[in-house]
């Protein structure tokens, strides 16, 4: 029997579905994959059931039905400022899971380097891995996860064809400064370099921060892919709808990329997301308002067992500090506390180029009492 291919044996499966189905294992709370525990917008569910009595059972335009993407655009527009043409600068794909690789294999050929920071979303890796894109880390270092300039200068200087901006940041909760956003577009443009961001979580941030739309700066909408979802914003990670936006050259060649990966996402769903993307801006500002009373109350239970911690200021993740504890990896750590304590989290090793073992994830988007039954078992961690 022949071998299966060598980008198979560098991959791993990911620890954040593994500690998912650990927490089932012993019952744990799941704070581990970030996928809330409640229903999205009743208008959402509305029309999800309306278009399933609708017409729209067959293939959608490949790269999005038109609905979605004039909603999309106009979404855009009105929070980045852009003007977005949903005919030209869109593609709609399978979640931003599929949009961040459709972006990966529309500007990097293998064997080019794409840089990052660390920590980062573990899928970020794999997507180089799996186009034949060799990866160059950049540390981001605690707890502020500040990036030193002269380390991010000598990453683009070092022939880098694109950039992965994660903003606001899984896993830190980091959202980046227009100060910290102007330095990497002054390299993109020095060093020609596309920036693919994942702004997943552009309308989960607290206040004072505020997000800056990559794209939105001088000269970047020509070298930016702009990967997001509607999977946080609504609560729908299980629709599995995402885009990606940039120039019109580079959306074309993306289509194609995305029509032999995937033909097109669910077209009922499509069509039924238009609703949410319809809702008043108020439904924006309440987001960010409740996520923020969801992380205080996490960060609450924290601050009584005396454990340290990054205050996230954007998406809805905090990395705990864990070294007080002893373990020998934060692994073992992670499989004793889902075991011990009943709160599952991801071993933060997942998420660093480098040997580091000392945090664990947690995430907050969950209701108030799943969130008080956590932090009541927390407080386990004092003892």
């Amino acid at each position: 029997m022949p071998a299966t291919s060598r980008r198979t044996s560098l991959l791993t499966e990911s620890i954040i579905r593994e500690m998912t189905r650990v927490a089932e294992q012993h019952g744990a709370i799941n704070l581990s994959q970030g996928f809330p525990d409640f229903d999205p917008p009743p208008a959402l569910i509305a029309a999800a059931k309306a278009e399933m009595d609708a017409s729209h059972h067959q293939y959608a335009i490949t790269w999005g039905a038109p609905p979605l993407r004039q909603a999309l655009a106009a979404k855009i527009t009105l929070f980045s400022g852009l003007a977005v043409d949903p005919e030209t600068d869109l593609v709609v794909t399978c979640g931003a899971t599929e949009a961040m690789m459709v972006a990966i294999m529309t500007v990097c050929d293998p064997g080019e380097k794409i840089a990052l920071f660390s920590p980062f979303y573990e899928n970020y890796s794999a997507d180089a891995i799996l186009c034949g894109a060799r990866p160059v880390h950049v540390p981001l270092r605690a707890p502020e996860y500040r990036f030193d300039p002269a380390e991010l200068r000598a990453a683009f200087a070092g022939g880098i064809k694109a950039f992965i901006l994660c903003n606001p940041s899984n896993p830190t909760g980091k959202v980046f400064t227009a100060g910290e956003l102007g330095q990497i577009a002054a390299l993109a443009e020095e060093f020609d370099v596309f920036v693919i961001t994942d702004e997943v979580y552009e309308h989960i941030v607290f206040p004072p921060h505020r997000h800056v739309y990559f794209s939105s700066l001088p000269g970047m909408a020509r070298r930016t892919l702009m990967c997001s979802s509607l999977s946080k914003t609504f609560a729908i990670t299980g629709w599995r709808l995402g885009y990606v936006q940039g120039a019109p050259e580079v959306i074309a060649q993306a289509r194609k990329v995305h029509d032999f990966l995937t033909v097109g996402a669910a077209a009922p769903l499509q069509h039924a997301v238009v609703a949410g993307l319809k809702l008043p801006g108020s439904y924006y500002e309440g987001l960010a308002h409740e996520y923020g009373e969801r992380r205080d109350l996490l960060l609450g239970y924290l601050d009584r067992t005396g454990l340290a911690y990054t205050r996230p200021q954007g998406a809805y993740f905090v990395m705990l500090d864990i070294s007080p504890f002893g373990h020998a990896s934060d692994v073992e750590f992670a499989h004793w506390m889902t075991r011990e304590i009943g709160v599952a989290p991801v071993p933060g090793s997942s998420f660093f180029a480098e040997p580091e073992h000392r945090y664990v994830r947690l995430n907050f988007a969950k209701r108030a009492e799943t969130l008080h039954a956590a932090g009541e078992r927390l407080l386990r961690l004092r003892r």
